[in-house]
């Protein structure tokens, strides 16, 4: 890619950024209730109007909206997001702490899905029209129909109170208090990417460069393999880079369900708190991350696809 387009890319990004944190800040700001109040409740006393008052000041809150933003959005520029009152520590702190949880599972999820997703796919696109195919649709049509809670709580009740194979909660260290969280959201993935690997299979196998192979004489499988695959994985490199800023952003649902240390359950704690610091810094913190990861994919289509480089 080359610089002049990287550098625009780049600008756009934090005039995207600008916006989210001013959207976000403004809606945080005309949200009902006080939040010195929340912050007091939060710490289980509630102290008299002139202490609130007084609390009031010192935290910047009587001063105009737009001074306020500037303040926060300074402090932001330096890696300061403020401070979460309901955790009592910094809202970076707290985000980091998270992050590393998060990225474990998503990263276990994503694996877990394209091991099944890519090779049914492309199972269901070789025998297409036939029962293997059909069989393969029907539970794909199952797994995105189903909503992750309840596969979720599925495999809750089976694996860890009927089997009492696997925890029921996911929180502490271990492999093992991975596999339901990521078996879960796996399965909606897997049953999307696989109807997604079977299109695009399907699509390249009606082009005529397979067509000219198979009249070279070039065996079925080397055409496949060397030719089909590559090129058929190419546009689910964006869908990837979706999929994993969506895990990172914290699946609250399913956080929540294995009582899972990740950013969806702190978003959740952090909104039924009214810590407006902590979310403030969640939402600028996963369009951050949204963003970076779109840039990316952009970034690996100019080496994977030599007709855009070419192009550009």
């Amino acid at each position: 890619m080359k610089k002049r387009v990287l550098a625009h890319r780049l600008l756009q990004m934090l005039l995207v950024l600008f916006g989210i944190s001013f959207i976000t800040f403004g809606l945080t700001y005309m949200a009902p209730g006080d939040p010195v109040r929340a912050m007091y409740a939060a710490s289980g006393a509630i102290p008299g109007d002139e202490i609130i008052e007084e609390t009031r000041e010192a935290l910047g809150l009587h001063k105009p909206f737009l001074v306020q933003y500037g303040n926060w959005l300074l402090g932001c520029l330096r890696g300061d997001f403020g401070k979460s009152y309901s955790y009592n520590k910094p809202v970076a702190e707290l985000m980091l702490a998270r992050l590393w949880p998060t990225l474990k599972l998503s990263l276990t999820s994503l694996a877990l899905m394209l091991a099944v997703a890519v090779p049914l796919g492309i199972f269901s696109a070789i025998h297409r029209g036939g029962p293997a195919d059909y069989l393969v649709r029907g539970l794909t049509f199952v797994g995105v129909s189903m909503p992750n809670f309840w596969m979720g709580m599925l495999l809750l009740y089976l694996f860890a109170v009927k089997l009492d194979w696997l925890p029921a909660v996911s929180a502490g260290q271990g492999f093992h208090k991975l596999i339901l969280p990521a078996i879960t959201l796996a399965f909606a993935m897997a049953a999307k990417y696989t109807r997604q690997v079977r299109t695009a299979f399907l699509e390249e196998l009606c082009q005529d460069y397979v067509t000219g192979a198979r009249c070279r004489g070039i065996r079925e499988r080397t055409i496949l393999w060397r030719h089909v695959l590559p090129n058929s994985l190419l546009p689910l490199v964006t869908l990837l880079g979706l999929s994993l800023g969506s895990l990172l952003g914290g699946t609250a649902v399913v956080e929540v369900i294995f009582s899972y240390p990740g950013l969806g359950s702190l978003a959740v704690s952090a909104i039924t708190s009214m810590d407006y610091s902590l979310i403030q810094g969640y939402v600028l913190w996963i369009a951050l991350i949204y963003m970076g990861l779109n840039l990316l994919v952009d970034v690996s289509y100019h080496f994977l696809d030599p007709r855009i480089r070419e192009a550009r």
